[in-house]
């Protein structure tokens, strides 16, 4: 089997990944990589629609529909969307490397030991970067 297997290799749709079984297997790739691919086509058309909402308004409020009330309106509004905008940027950029990471075959396995992170964590928190115990530490600096 090659590498890439996972991207065509067929689950059954109920297919969970288990502790016993081997740990990233194609299998298991295969789930975690439909699970991030589908996050991320719906976050690319999530973004689409927010910033087509965005040029709307904008081109109503450059337009002069609405009073000073709705104009403001927009302005909160349309921060909001592009605050919301950003954080699902960030998001797609941390699928993108994670997706980038399973390519590279060190997908659930932390970057800084190369440990395995655990197959209950990627299910928990399929971005995760570092085991359980790192990150605890990690976030004990941080304080």
């Amino acid at each position: 089997m090659t590498k890439k297997d996972y991207k065509t290799l067929e689950l059954d749709s109920k297919y969970i990944p288990k502790k016993n079984e081997e740990y990233m297997s194609n299998q298991q790739k295969a789930y975690f990589y439909r699970l991030l691919s589908d996050q991320r086509d719906e976050l690319v058309a999530s973004m689409d629609n927010v910033m087509q909402a965005v040029n709307l308004g904008r081109k109503n409020n450059s337009a002069g529909v609405g009073d000073d009330a709705d104009s403001s309106n927009f302005d909160i509004e349309a921060d909001i969307q592009l605050r919301l905008h950003e954080r699902s940027f960030n998001l797609l950029k941390k699928i993108d490397l994670a997706l980038e990471r399973m390519e590279k075959g060190t997908f659930g396995y932390s970057v800084i030991s190369g440990e395995e992170i655990g197959i209950r964590r990627m299910l928990a928190r399929p971005l995760a970067t570092l085991t359980l115990e790192e990150q605890e530490e990690v976030e004990k600096k941080e304080k």
